[in-house]
């Protein structure tokens, strides 16, 4: 018999002194979302909880931050309903698990944050931004409807900015995204890595149950159940993904031409 082949690691995690590090690890592919990544991810969160961290840091390898779903797997996918939907449920865990933490999370996005890496940035108490930092949604350009809690920005960004991203596919700057009040601080590049250090040291020693209570307190008043706007988000896109618009936009991408909708 062949030898047994080692998973590839798409997600790292390690915990010390009560932060727990997450790490997006496939930067050369700039960080897809697909059911391996999102299966480690959704592990990652659970080990952060599981030691009891106070602080849970988001980040990512590579020039992305990550760029979304993986429209290769989607287009290679049996049956791509299916594949979606499992995927968009798989992901939506993870980002409740995110906001219903009782550890303080804080995202690093050192550059684009693309598809349902967005949101997922987002589900962060708090979101670190390089300057160079870009923010896009960008669905409605392959057919599909937004996901991965990009519903719940509607809460921090404003109705119609929100309605701009999904539908005009418009990036958002990292200094717009700070000017909207999505992002924390914005800092040089070079300066993103110190400024997260400073930021985490300041949360790992404040109170753990006092800022556990405040993030509670707070999200509750701008979404009370962000499970019911995740299940929502997973119906649309899944209706979506098998539809004449979906098809299409998704091989078009593969494709590298511009799609033809109905």
């Amino acid at each position: 018999m062949g030898a047994v082949s080692e998973p590839e690691t798409y997600v790292t995690y390690a915990h010390d002194s009560g932060v727990a590090r997450i790490t997006l690890a496939d930067g050369d592919r700039g960080n897809p979302i697909h059911p391996a990544s999102v299966a480690q991810l959704h592990d990652a969160v659970r080990r952060a909880q599981r030691d009891a961290a106070k602080v849970i840091v988001l980040a990512a390898q590579g020039r992305f931050f990550s760029v979304g779903g993986d429209l290769g797997a989607f287009a290679a996918a049996d049956d791509v309903t299916v594949f979606i939907d499992d995927l968009a449920e798989a992901l939506h865990r993870v980002v409740s698990e995110l906001v219903r933490s009782e550890a303080v999370v804080v995202s690093v996005v050192q550059g684009t944050a693309a598809g349902a890496g967005f949101p997922l940035a987002a589900a962060a108490d708090v979101v670190l931004a390089a300057d160079t930092a870009k923010f896009s949604l960008a669905y409605t350009k392959v057919g599909l409807s937004p996901d991965g809690g990009s519903s719940l920005l509607v809460h921090t960004l404003g109705l119609h900015r929100a309605l701009r991203l999904a539908i005009l596919g418009d990036l958002l700057t990292a200094q717009e995204a700070y000017d909207a009040g999505l992002v924390a601080r914005v800092v040089p590049a070079a300066e993103l890595a110190e400024t997260a250090e400073k930021v985490v040291a300041t949360l790992a020693a404040g109170s753990g149950t006092a800022n556990a209570t405040a993030k509670r307190l707070l999200r509750d008043v701008a979404t009370a159940t962000p499970e019911a706007a995740l299940r929502q988000e997973s119906l649309a896109i899944r209706s979506l993904a098998g539809s004449p618009d979906g098809l299409e936009g998704v091989a078009a991408f593969v494709e590298k031409r511009a799609p033809r909708f109905a």
